[in-house]
């Protein structure tokens, strides 16, 4: 299981290397640039999901944990 993902920001392009927790879902994530605040998209479950190189660990495991 990869515990790291690539946030990529859509508003500024920024990317961020961020270690995903293993126990919850990540909904917001503040832009290290431009300070927009990142929530999952429609269908997503969380930031990683959505904006992330990598699906948090529960999708990775084949659980949905929205």
């Amino acid at each position: 299981m990869q515990l790291e993902s690539t946030l990529t920001c859509p508003r500024c392009g920024h990317q961020e290397t961020e270690t995903m927790p293993t126990d919850a879902c990540q909904f917001l994530y503040d832009c290290k640039s431009c300070g927009e605040r990142l929530k999952p998209r429609q269908g997503d479950c969380c930031v990683f999901c959505s904006y992330g190189s990598m699906p948090c660990p529960p999708v990775q495991a084949g659980n949905c944990c929205a």
